[in-house]
């Protein structure tokens, strides 16, 4: 019994839950990264395999491999060769298509950001737990979606399963974005781009050219085009206007403070 206990849940079903969905999840994202990669990625499909024929399968076999391949040639969107957990919401039918329902109603991440900046009051980059209802409540709303207080209740109960991981009652902004479709979600091009904080106020202080306390547009333009070019990352044009609008998103009236800017940019938001 011991080891039917720890079989990855609901696999088997022809419809999971919002709640049934983050507990597979978390069972095969087992090191907490956000992302099912490399052994985890093979436990997933194997016991995916094994829940939809019934009976146990051969990872050895060059079939299962082949399988497995062209499995991910299909759900791995942005070919890094890992699911994601957007990429997951594809592969396991979700009641109420609950994930690509939220992808739906924010089809862009500049509407995320919007949405977002609504709520993310002091700028901190984080939404307080009990303003999620409220900022779940806006999308669903925005998207013409029918649903009640039990079911608005129990999405907000989901995301802070899924981000709120220290109980501290706050939710960062790179975390919700995962939410998002891959090629939507801008802030995973900044992997491996974030700075610290001195970093940060030595490149906002250089291009302020001003020195009127924000960046406006051309100004991140700029920044955004030598950041890309110091990390060695290819970007193109329609990318980099697609990471600017979203950016701006944030902006009030065209004006890019600090605190805006460094939550996209930085390791951690200062709070």
């Amino acid at each position: 019994m011991a080891n039917k206990a720890q079989q990855p849940p609901q696999l088997h079903l022809a419809e999971v839950t919002a709640s049934q969905f983050i507990d597979i999840w978390k069972h095969f994202d087992a090191d907490g990264n956000g992302y099912i990669e490399g052994k985890e990625l093979e436990n997933f499909f194997r016991e995916l395999e094994t829940a939809r024929r019934g009976s146990g399968v051969d990872p050895t076999n060059p079939i299962f491999r082949e399988k497995m391949k062209e499995f991910m040639q299909k759900f791995d969107k942005n070919k890094d060769g890992r699911i994601e957990m957007s990429e997951l919401a594809q592969i396991l039918p979700t009641e109420e298509n609950f994930l690509l329902c939220f992808r739906q109603f924010v089809s862009s991440s500049a509407e995320f950001m919007a949405a977002w900046r609504r709520y993310d009051t002091d700028r901190s980059g984080y939404i307080e737990a009990n303003e999620l209802k409220g900022f779940l409540s806006d999308l669903l709303e925005k998207a013409n979606r029918h649903y009640d207080d039990q079911k608005l209740q129990e999405y907000t109960q989901t995301i802070l399963r899924m981000f709120d991981l220290n109980g501290d009652g706050k939710l960062g902004l790179s975390e919700m974005a995962r939410l998002l479709p891959v090629q939507e979600n801008f802030l995973l091009s900044f992997q491996g781009v974030k700075l610290n904080t001195e970093q940060f106020n030595a490149i906002f202080t250089f291009y302020d050219k001003d020195g009127n306390g924000y960046i406006d547009e051309q100004e991140l333009d700029a920044l955004l085009r030598d950041l890309y070019q110091k990390n060695k990352k290819d970007v193109d044009a329609k990318s980099l206007m697609g990471y600017k609008q979203s950016i701006m998103s944030l902006s009030d009236g065209g004006k890019l403070y600090r605190g805006e800017l460094e939550i996209v940019l930085c390791k951690e938001p200062t709070v």
